[in-house]
């Protein structure tokens, strides 16, 4: 396999991580929203469940860079899955809808820092769809007899995505249908979250949405006894701005 473009190497090495070129081994449709791409590469670029990788794409005439968490992972064949949502104009939902078999790509990673946190009894998970493969991910590595409860706030009936977990693994999950409102519109998410029962024990949430509503959220379970040690977010998109070039969202 050729290596990755000399500038993807370079920011791999700045970084202290991995990078590689990789190629298009799947694309499915998993809904209207999201699209599952498949990619053959360095299995080290993955890491652990939660992490996302940096994947390099064309917006017009230049380069950017897209931050996609890893759905799943199959270190034996060298091959993971990313879940991109499509509902959106942009780099990297454009990318997603014309991704075909064969095509190359330049992947950075393992990026991030949220990951599975030990020694809790329970773990939340709250977002929009593209919270939803970092969700799945880490449900599926933790350890039965444990809790997972899911808050997903979905664009239509079609989104409403499952996985399989462990045997013993007590799971909840809630659906919250978006309806009419604005994707960055938090109310959907605060009245799932408000309608679930936190299992007893101490627990830890994982809150990955759009920056305003990851705001509200950290909020709503702080009122509910959470402290801030136990809450992992991440702001994966915001509301009236595209990401930067560098795939985080555009800060002030």
């Amino acid at each position: 396999m050729p290596p990755a473009h000399r500038s993807t190497a370079d920011l791999a090495t700045r970084l202290g991580v991995r990078s590689d070129a990789c190629t298009v081994v799947g694309v499915r449709e998993l809904s209207p929203s999201l699209r599952e791409i498949a990619l053959h590469g360095d299995p080290r670029l993955v890491g652990e469940p939660g992490r996302d990788v940096m994947v390099r794409v064309a917006d017009g005439s230049r380069w950017v860079r897209r931050r996609y968490s890893v759905r799943w992972a199959d270190p034996d064949t060298h091959r993971f899955g990313l879940w991109v949502t499509v509902d959106h104009d942009g780099p990297g939902a454009r990318w997603a809808r014309d991704a075909a078999v064969g095509q190359r790509v330049d992947v950075v990673g393992p990026r991030g820092k949220i990951g599975i946190a030990p020694d809790v009894d329970w773990h939340l998970f709250v977002g929009d769809l593209s919270a939803m493969a970092a969700s799945y991910r880490m449900a599926e590595a933790i350890e039965p007899p444990g809790r997972a409860v899911f808050v997903l706030e979905i664009a239509q009936d079609a989104d409403a995505l499952t996985a399989s977990f462990a045997e013993g693994l007590g799971v909840t999950g809630l659906f919250v249908d978006r309806r009419d409102r604005a994707p960055h519109d938090a109310t959907g998410l605060l009245s799932g979250l408000a309608a679930v029962e936190l299992p007893a024990g101490h627990g830890h949430a994982y809150v990955l949405a759009e920056s305003g509503v990851v705001r509200a959220l950290r909020a709503a379970l702080g009122a509910r006894g959470v402290s801030e040690e136990d809450i992992s977010h991440k702001s994966y998109w915001r509301a009236g701005r595209h990401n930067a070039d560098h795939g985080e969202p555009e800060r002030d």
